[in-house]
């Protein structure tokens, strides 16, 4: 019966369309394109970083602070390559810091994510059902993690079944690790066995892969600092100089030296600043 109502999706009637809400998603399931990548990627940072935010809020936001900035700045130095790098700036910072709520929200979740399994094991040492056990672990769970447990809960409690229910759980948190807890409890609910030793384990195995991520950011602090001002210090310096002396730039792209100069030191930035962002990605991931 649950199969069934899970596979029916919900349709609008004319006395309650306004119930239901177009779910706001820039990237489509179908297409490849490289475009198509980096909306697919806007919406998993949206959606993980549980900002609570329309896409198109932060897009807008992002919009008006560009604005805002290039705006200021040109009336202030009548520069357009110091706007237009301080309208970047502006422009890029909702996003930047949508992806550092992202990462303070995903670390939190796993320090959480022990002991709830340890407490999801306690509670299947009592002989309730998984479904019972869940709902009583997401009732004790504090958020950020108890919300996305609470978010499962309630669709079972509308008639998914338990793997229909947990299988968004990873693409919600953007967490590889909940995948191994979704599994777990997917094959023990048709298969059956020890649950208990199971989660048991996992519960330690999460906790060791805790302590060597903490001890390699120990070891790697200085070289991410490095590469973070790596990438601070040229906007930094260009900045300074603009400042500073606000025809610095109009001299250097009088000539065609130093516009072919300029723009390879751009291009070879923007390579290197992306390089050294999916090193730093890679590094941290859990």
């Amino acid at each position: 019966m649950s199969a069934i109502l899970s596979s029916k999706p919900i349709e609008r009637l004319s006395d309650f369309a306004g119930i239901l809400r177009d779910q706001e998603v820039f990237g489509s399931e179908e297409d490849t394109g490289f475009g198509n990548s980096i909306n697919s990627w806007f919406d998993k940072l949206m959606l993980q970083s549980g900002m609570g935010v329309a896409p198109s809020m932060l897009l807008a936001m992002s919009l008006f602070l560009g604005v805002v900035g290039f705006g200021m700045t040109f009336i202030i130095q009548e520069n357009m390559l110091t706007s237009l790098l301080v309208g970047a700036m502006g422009a890029v910072a909702p996003v930047i810091t949508a992806v550092f709520v992202r990462q303070r929200r995903q670390k939190k979740m796993m320090q959480q994510l022990p002991a709830m399994i340890d407490e999801l094991a306690r509670a299947a040492k009592t002989g309730r059902s998984i479904e019972q056990c869940w709902e009583l672990v997401s009732h004790d769970t504090p958020a950020p993690l108890g919300d996305e447990l609470m978010d499962c809960n309630r669709r079972m409690k509308m008639g998914d079944d338990l793997s229909l229910a947990l299988q968004a759980l990873p693409h919600r948190t953007g967490i590889i690790t909940l995948n191994i807890l979704v599994t777990t409890l997917t094959v023990h609910q048709q298969t059956g066995g020890d649950l208990v030793s199971v989660l048991e384990r996992l519960s330690q195995t999460i906790r060791d892969r805790l302590l060597f991520f903490g001890r390699l950011r120990a070891a790697t602090v200085g070289a991410r600092w490095t590469a973070i001002m790596m990438l601070a210090l040229v906007p930094f310096i260009v900045v300074f100089f603009s400042l500073g002396d606000p025809e610095y730039f109009p001299k250097i792209m009088a000539s065609s030296m130093g516009r072919m100069a300029t723009i390879t030191a751009i291009v070879f930035q923007m390579i290197g600043t992306g390089w050294i962002l999916r090193i730093l990605h890679n590094s941290q991931r859990n």
